[in-house]
């Protein structure tokens, strides 16, 4: 029986692990955390990433090694991909770690970005902006998600703050400057490439943010003409070439009208493609492995109309959800803390206008009218 192992113990491990149990798949997770969530569904080894001896112990019990998240250090990924094979490769998570060498690759393959600029003095950062321009955002280079270490310049009177807010980070991440877009809608790719090469993807998504943090996810995204689509599929089969990337991966893109820009990519399972759980007939999960493994891909065809809700801090009353025909319910395990994401809900639907009343009956019943509002919204406008 083949072992997967995942570095990273959190819902997206856990996630993967679920996925895993049909295609009769064993697991192992490695983790700092004893109170991981993954370990609630999976064998859990407790150990830091860069822990020579938890990477040995762990490279040893399993058969191929793929990510949780980003952020693990590309040094362990080379260190574990000398001993068994690892997906997707240490180059595609070491660009993707970086802001300025995904923002340069995304340039260089020809795909649209807003500007940016590289910063690590209080001097660069005044050059940056004379280049750039204002409105903009101050991004560390590294380690930055959900909105975190971020910092939007409104004007050049803002410059102190910024630097004094992120500037001591500018030796240790580093710092990208990038312009401000005035985007209609935020949109992303869900897709992955097979060992062979073999690529496809899920239909483009609609995402909503709030504070940083996705807070609802439509797909199919409306209004999105076929240009559109093949043109963000077409953005994302460039990266995935170029990287060698084998796995799941997300191209997350700004709308401006027909105009699309590359904001970011993530270089695993995404949030956004939760809803391919009920929505998809393999999912991104399901995916994920089959890619990782070497196995056929299957289609990615939508069931219907699905909308991810996701729940941040504590956990609302499932009742809710589950009452509607196509409401579906996943908990975390995790425990409530503000900001955190403890699980998320999918309804699915076979048309715009009965996924539209699922999710307005469902806003009502948890209060979450505001949170459901933007996607009832699109979804009427067709």
């Amino acid at each position: 029986m083949t072992t997967v192992g995942i570095l990273g113990g959190g819902q997206l491990a856990r996630m993967l692990a679920l996925a895993g149990v049909p295609l009769g798949l064993r697991f192992l997770v490695l983790d700092p955390s004893v109170e991981s969530c993954a370990g609630q569904c999976a064998p859990l080894q407790v150990g830091g990433f860069d822990d020579e001896a938890a990477l040995a112990g762990f490279a040893s019990k399993v058969d191929v090694v793929t990510f949780d998240f980003e952020n693990v250090p590309a040094s362990s990924a080379q260190w574990l991909a000398q001993r068994v094979p690892v997906y997707p490769g240490p180059r595609a998570l070491g660009i993707a770690q970086d802001r300025m060498s995904e923002k340069s690759l995304f340039r260089e393959l020809g795909i649209p970005v807003p500007a940016f600029e590289a910063v690590s003095t209080r001097a660069e950062l005044d050059a940056a902006l004379a280049v750039v321009g204002t409105p903009c955002i101050m991004k560390t280079r590294r380690f930055g998600y959900d909105g975190k270490g971020q910092f939007r310049i409104k004007s050049l009177a803002d410059a102190d703050a910024a630097w004094d807010a992120l500037g001591a980070q500018a030796q240790t991440v580093g710092l990208i400057v990038e312009g401000f877009v005035a985007f209609d809608r935020e949109v992303s790719v869900v897709a992955v490439r097979g060992r062979d090469g073999e690529f496809k993807a899920f239909p483009l998504t609609e995402n909503w943010h709030v504070d940083g943090v996705l807070s609802a996810s439509l797909a199919p995204a409306t209004r999105v003409s076929e240009a559109m689509q093949a043109r963000a599929i077409d953005y994302a089969r460039l990266v995935a070439e170029a990287t060698e990337y084998v796995g799941v991966f997300a191209l997350e893109l700004f709308c401006q009208g027909e105009t699309l820009l590359a904001n970011e990519m993530a270089p695993r399972v995404h949030n956004s493609g939760h809803w391919t759980i009920e929505g998809a007939e393999v999912s991104q999960f399901e995916a994920h492995l089959r890619a990782v493994l070497g196995l056929p891909l299957g289609t990615l065809a939508m069931r219907g109309h699905a909308c991810m809700l996701n729940w941040l801090g504590d956990m609302p009353d499932a009742n809710g959800v589950l009452a509607q025909a196509g409401g579906h319910w996943h908990d975390y395990g995790k425990s409530p803390r503000a900001g955190r994401k403890v699980g998320h809900a999918t309804l699915r639907a076979d048309t715009p206008a009965a996924l539209s009343g699922a999710l307005a009956k469902a806003g009502q019943a948890l209060s979450r009218q505001a949170q459901v509002q933007p996607v009832i919204g699109r979804l009427a406008e067709g």
